[in-house]
């Protein structure tokens, strides 16, 4: 076995490497840029060597880089994770070259699948099924358009190099057929460097459902089952599971063979990926392979019980598949929530800065379930600009989906992450969401669920109620601590009473607390009452209650007469007040938010790259007014309506907070 080995990567998938290694008795070297000088991989690891700038096409995805910090720290085995360098064939034909081992598959493999054309004709021959689509190069968009008619509209146009939603376009009919074509070739162009075009039949209900394989140089090869990834926004994962709550074991058995069948056509030996669209009817099709550890791989091993990085360093030690298919079995239900960096109010825009707090749920067994939090970030630590935004993978495990589900709401409650904007809120919203609770979603769910976007949750009635009991009992603890006080003058002793207004979401409860030892008994007007029970102390951030038996947990914060409640993705104001403070706040003024629809505000933290107007300038709606980059994505921020730039707040190179004023209108 390798003595040591060296992580060509950074954030949470060098740290989970580096856990494995350290279980098998492998020292591990991390690699770190400028930004990254204090990062958690950095410091888990046995010894670190520092590559370059901040900038990723200056450092981690530098072979000559990665190939000196292999020479200085005489690493035997490199794991490059995922990105960066992970499907890169002359970074593995760079490793073979020095003698050292890539614990990935071979280089004639990421050739094979890393082109979606070759990989499509592999996957045919291999008799993997394929969508129906002409996989020859076309040469402009009037052919693009012959042939999109012969396949039948509706026709997904794809970079052959694409990844990550770039050079995808559907066409509808002739007309977006030509768009689409130009437009995806272009983008493939300044994207990859390669402009190569094919077309396929857009699947309608697509589901996302991949097959995780494992093959090993002797020409074993098994499927560790499947996982469902449907809910994407842009094509990205934001929620995965597995087992799928879709596939019967007929086509999950059909899946994971063809799979393996592909894997084995192009003498792969690794952990990878095959990756299917589904239809309504259970047709798969086959849609790329990933040469590499996927992001979502935790969920495979929570229901397998195998470790696919350890299996990935013994196949690439050369050893043979310890599990044969049989071996493989699954265990319960697996969920994946991605925690990122990114405000979801603001349309997912991504948020940079410090984490303030950054409090993870509880780890391992918890009542029936377990949860499972892989990261690679720290409380006082900073979100970069120049890497991807995620944060965190959130797993939970549970006997039945039910369960699984149920541990990840209470483990996103528990999840205390404050200084930047993130998309807890919104991922605990899709869990209480009644398409995904009963598994009947497609890719299409965040665009057709929320199509003017999240803003935020509104509790139901019954949930609304077990919030305002908590809040009740919790405001009676607080009030007792402050009769408490001490240095208070002699026979002024306060009472604290049992009659309450809760103020909560536009609604009053009226509410009667009656208290012993072991917690409150709340009662309504309308005659139901809520036994509250829970360990919380005023100034705790987090209050884990029950009601009637149930589990609430509560992200807490103080504020006049009450508390700031966060909640299966809700986001609370509660006032707790006597009857008589309550009737006098009902007749207070409100107080609006000032008026900003005259200004362009920043979105986020960012940098200001291009103006595209000047003072005195009209512009109409539509018009691009500026370009604010952040996290390496360039965004354009346009005029919601006609008007005239009355004054100018900041130029190229200038550096803004959120809701900074970029620029004034008349």
């Amino acid at each position: 076995m390798f003595d040591k080995i060296l992580i060509a990567n950074r954030g949470e998938i060098a740290c989970r490497v580096i856990k494995t290694a350290r279980k098998m008795g492998i020292k591990t070297v991390a690699v770190y840029s400028d930004a990254d000088k204090h990062a958690l991989h950095v410091e888990m690891a046995d010894e670190a060597v520092h590559i370059g700038p901040p900038q990723a096409n200056q450092s981690y995805i530098v072979i000559d880089k990665i190939m000196g910090a292999i020479k200085q720290s005489g690493a035997q085995a490199v794991h490059p994770g995922y990105g960066f360098l992970s499907e890169n064939p002359k970074f593995a034909e760079a490793l073979e070259a020095a003698g050292v081992a890539f614990i990935g598959p071979p280089k004639p493999a990421i050739e094979a699948m890393g082109d979606k054309i070759t990989s499509k004709k592999i996957a045919q021959e291999a008799k993997v099924n394929t969508v129906p689509g002409y996989m020859g190069l076309i040469e402009d968009a009037e052919e693009a358009v012959k042939i999109s008619n012969q396949i039948g509209y509706p026709v997904m146009i794809k970079a052959s190099a694409g990844g990550g939603g770039k050079g995808m376009r559907i066409a509808w009919n002739d007309d977006e057929a030509r768009e689409g074509f130009q437009s995806s070739k272009n983008e493939a162009a300044s994207s990859f460097g390669d402009d190569r075009i094919f077309i396929e039949k857009f699947v309608t209900q697509p589901r996302h459902i991949e097959i995780q394989v494992l093959c090993d140089a002797h020409g074993n090869g098994i499927y560790l089952n499947e996982r469902e990834c449907s809910i994407q926004r842009r094509n990205q994962k934001v929620v995965e599971e597995a087992p799928s709550p879709f596939l019967d074991p007929e086509t999950r058995k059909a899946m994971g063979e063809q799979s393996v069948a592909l894997a084995k056509a192009v003498g792969y030996a690794s952990a990878g990926t095959v990756e299917f669209i589904v239809d309504g009817e259970k047709n798969f099709y086959f849609l790329e392979m990933n040469t590499r550890l996927q992001v979502e791989h935790p969920v495979t091993e929570l229901i397998t019980g195998v470790d696919l990085v350890e299996q990935m360093i013994r196949v690439a030690n050369g050893e043979p598949l310890s599990i044969t298919q049989d071996d493989v079995q699954i265990n319960g239900w697996a969920i994946e929530n991605r925690l990122y960096a990114e405000d979801p109010y603001r349309g997912f825009l991504p948020s940079i800065g410090r984490l303030t707090r950054y409090r993870p749920p509880e780890q391992g067994p918890l009542g029936e379930g377990i949860v499972r939090n892989d990261t690679g970030v720290y409380e006082g630590g900073e979100i970069s600009m120049y890497y991807d935004p995620m944060i965190a993978k959130l797993c939970t495990w549970g006997k039945t989906r039910d369960a699984a589900i149920e541990t990840m709401r209470n483990a996103l409650d528990s999840f205390e992450v404050e200084g930047i904007g993130h998309n807890l809120p919104f991922v605990a919203a899709v869990m209480d969401h009644p398409k995904f609770i009963s598994g009947d979603m497609t890719t299409a769910f965040i665009a057709e669920e929320y199509p003017e976007g999240f803003e935020g949750v509104t509790l139901g009635e019954d949930e609304l109620k077990r919030v305002a009991a908590a809040a009740a009992a919790m405001n009676r603890v607080a009030e007792i601590r402050r009769t408490r006080v001490t240095g208070r003058l002699g026979n002024h002793e306060r009472r604290v009473g049992s009659d309450w207004v809760v103020s909560l979401q536009g609604v009053d409860y009226d509410v009667v607390i009656d208290a012993d030892p072991d917690g409150s008994t709340v009662k309504f007007a309308d005659g139901s009452s809520l036994r509250v029970e829970g360990n919380w102390t005023p100034g705790d951030t987090l209050a884990h209650m029950t009601l009637n038996g149930a589990p609430l947990v509560l992200k807490v914060d103080k504020v006049t007469h009450g508390f700031r409640l966060r909640t299966r993705g809700a986001d609370l104001r509660v006032h707790v007040r006597s009857p008589r403070q309550a009737e006098l706040a009902r007749l207070m003024p409100e107080k609006l938010p000032p008026d900003t629809s005259r200004m362009l505000l920043c979105p986020m933290p960012g940098l200001i790259v291009k103006i595209n107007v000047e003072e005195g300038q009209e512009v109409q709606e539509g018009q691009a007014l500026c370009t604010v980059e952040a996290m390496k994505m360039e965004n354009i921020l346009r005029a919601e309506k006609k008007g005239v730039v009355a004054k100018i707040n900041a130029g190229p190179g200038d550096s803004l907070a959120v809701d900074d004023v970029i620029m004034e209108f008349e």
